[in-house]
């Protein structure tokens, strides 16, 4: 191979990758920004129900996001290399490229050159981040379920309890967290409502129960059958808020398990948890050799299409993994079966179609013919 051979594949690959770089960084960008918009619409309305904390906002929107950035580094890189290799056939760039010997196999060596760092990202997100992200997740949730209704509620705020039966109204004075000023609290049930006002409230836990104490207050219960209404003063009630609630461990649940542990348990769960995040990865590498391999020689097809299948390939792919991950935790797969079975094969099947369109199954004396 002379220098100018040598010059020209070295501006082939130089162009490939830092098309792809381009083209996965805006996606990337744009994708992150749709779905941290959603993701703070969805905390903000559960904040204004009550069922987050206002100040644990910003922390689960970052921990939701790191539990979001692999499927989206997947979806972003895969978008990257369909557009690339589109825009490349419909500009006849490729018809050039080939012309001059290139080979469609030859441009897997950019996309991997570009890919790897990519996947290397991938994977330490997979197998260390996420899983650290979503202890984190489950740990502040575990803490406000722990913390009583009048610790939930906003000082200066109306804020209805967890099963709707409760509605209650803190000063704004109050500290937000163990004891509440001028308590204002509507108790719904059946039969019967009541209006019951006291200086002050704090939740006590008596065998096993919660009871929010109340004191210097009164009572104003309404039959809703009759309309009949009944007043009392008191200086010291209490009203059963609910169960104490257990201590929540977070290792129980395999997706907060960090890898290590996963891969020496034979529990199926845990199994199925390790095939899927092994499963990610993988399945980021085939997403490459997919597009590549299913590279489209219709010049005039429209990008949108494009587009389109390849938002359907990805949806396809990953309902597949997300189907063999329950196959293993129900012991109807293996976990080597379906790392090797779905991912592998995959891959085999994207090697195999990248090999049938680039010719080389035709025999040589029918290339040189075809030449």
């Amino acid at each position: 191979m002379d220098g100018l051979s040598l010059t020209l594949l070295m501006l082939f690959d130089s162009s490939i990758r830092r098309e792809l770089w381009r083209g996965f960084v805006g996606t990337l960008v744009v994708l992150i920004t749709v779905v941290l918009t959603m993701m703070l619409i969805r905390l903000l309305g559960l904040a204004a129900k009550g069922s987050v904390a206002v100040a644990d906002v910003s922390l689960l929107l970052g921990y939701t996001m790191l539990n979001q950035t692999p499927v989206l580094i997947s979806l972003a890189l895969f978008v990257a290399a369909v557009g690339m290799l589109n825009r490349m056939q419909r500009e006849s760039e490729m018809v050039v490229w080939q012309a001059s010997g290139v080979r469609m196999a030859r441009l897997f060596k950019p996309m991997w050159q570009m890919a790897w760092p990519v996947l290397a990202m991938l994977g330490l997100l997979v197998l260390v981040a996420r899983p650290w992200s979503q202890q984190q997740t489950q740990v502040i949730k575990d803490r406000f379920e722990r913390r009583s209704d009048i610790a939930r509620v906003a000082p200066g705020q109306f804020q209805a309890s967890a099963d709707g039966k409760r509605v209650f109204f803190i000063d704004s004075h109050s500290d937000g967290q163990s004891v509440g000023k001028n308590v204002f609290i509507v108790l719904s049930e059946e039969q019967t409502e009541a209006v019951v006002t006291a200086k002050e409230g704090r939740i006590e836990v008596v065998n096993g129960q919660r009871y929010l104490m109340l004191n210097k207050g009164e009572r104003v219960e309404t039959r809703l059958s009759t309309g009949d209404k009944s007043r009392s003063r008191f200086e010291t009630a209490r009203i059963l808020v609910g169960d104490a609630p257990d201590p929540v461990t977070t290792s129980e649940l395999a997706r907060n398990k960090p890898t290590w542990v996963l891969t020496q348990s034979q529990d199926p769960t845990d199994r199925a948890e390790l095939v899927w995040r092994l499963g990610t990865v993988w399945a980021a590498f085939n997403l490459v050799l997919i597009a590549l391999a299913s590279m489209s020689d219709q010049v005039r097809r429209a990008s949108a299409w494009t587009l389109i299948w390849a938002l359907l390939v990805f949806v396809v792919y990953y309902n597949l993994q997300s189907l063999t991950q329950s196959w293993v935790a129900s012991g109807r797969m293996r976990d080597d079966t379906a790392l090797l079975g779905v991912h592998g094969g995959v891959s085999v099947l994207a090697l195999l179609l990248l090999w049938w369109r680039d010719g080389t199954w035709k025999r040589p004396s029918a290339r040189r013919a075809a030449a």
